[in-house]
């Protein structure tokens, strides 16, 4: 799934913050074990092979859907980042920009306090 697929980023957006309501009840450790055991990233890195992120936007999301693009665990990496660094994101996570996931997490945040006002009525 990519912006593409959708007729707007918004619509993505939410797309993606329903992708990610799966994970909303997996503890944060047990996402971190799954991350660092399983992502196409952290084969990267133990193996000496780091990527040179440039810092520029749109290179560095071509990047990182090069390494994110099979990842089995492109996801739970998502979710583990939008819920330990928030707006303060830095870095490639979840085959995301920064930008990209500054943009989600409002929409992210949003469905998960509504879906928690939702289970308190």
């Amino acid at each position: 799934m990519t912006p593409e697929d959708f007729e707007s980023f918004e619509d993505y957006l939410k797309s993606l913050a329903t992708e990610l309501d799966r994970y909303e009840q997996v503890p944060d450790d047990v996402l971190t074990d799954i991350v660092n055991r399983d992502g196409a990233c952290m084969w990267l890195y133990t193996n000496g092979t780091v990527p040179e992120w440039s810092c520029d936007d749109r290179t560095d999301r071509q990047l990182a859907a090069g390494i994110c693009a099979d990842c089995p665990v492109r996801l739970p990496c998502l979710e583990l980042e939008l819920r330990t660094a928030g707006l303060f994101t830095l870095g490639v996570w979840g085959a995301l920009s920064e930008e990209d996931r500054r943009a989600l997490y409002p929409v992210w945040l949003a469905r998960r306090e509504d879906r928690e006002g939702g289970e308190q009525e």
